[in-house]
C-alpha cells in the first residue's frame, strides 16, 4: 500500500505564498485520483483541491484563483502552490487518494491512512 508524506508547510504572512509537496513512497499510477485536504483546529477536515482519475484539477471555491495543484508522476509527487494566503488558510494540510467509481470521484472517501500532515500558519 502506498504511503503519502506531506511537507513544505511553515509560517507565511497574509498575502504570502507557500508550496506544499506530497510524495508517495511507491509508484502511484497517473490514473489515480489524488487530493489535498486541510483541517483547522476545531473544524472538520475538508477538501482543498485535487486531481480526478482523468487528471482534471478540481478546486474548492475558497481557494480558486489562489491555489494551484500540479503533479510530477516521475517523482511520485503532487504539489500545492498556495498564493495570496489568508489567515483562514491556516490548518494542517494532508494529501490522500479519494475513491473513484466509474467517472465519479468521491472526494470525501479516502483510500489511505492519514499521514502526519504539514502545518501551515498564516499571520495577519
Amino acid at each position: 500500500q502506498a504511503q503519502l508524506v506531506e511537507s513544505g508547510g511553515g509560517l507565511a504572512q497574509s498575502g504570502g505564498s507557500l508550496r506544499l509537496s506530497c510524495t508517495a513512497s511507491g509508484t502511484i499510477p497517473s490514473d489515480k485520483a489524488l487530493a489535498w485536504y486541510r483541517q483547522a483546529p476545531g473544524k472538520q477536515r475538508e477538501l482543498v483541491a485535487g486531481f480526478t482519475n482523468a487528471g482534471r484539477p478540481h478546486y474548492e471555491d475558497s481557494v480558486k484563483g489562489r491555489f494551484t495543484i500540479s503533479r510530477d508522476n516521475d517523482q511520485n509527487t503532487m504539489y500545492l502552490q498556495m498564493n495570496n494566503l489568508k489567515p483562514e488558510d491556516a490548518a494542517v494540510y494532508y494529501c490522500n487518494m479519494p475513491r473513484v467509481t466509474g467517472t465519479t470521484t468521491f472526494w470525501t472517501l479516502t483510500l489511505l491512512p492519514w499521514g502526519q500532515g504539514t502545518q501551515v500558519t498564516v499571520s495577519s
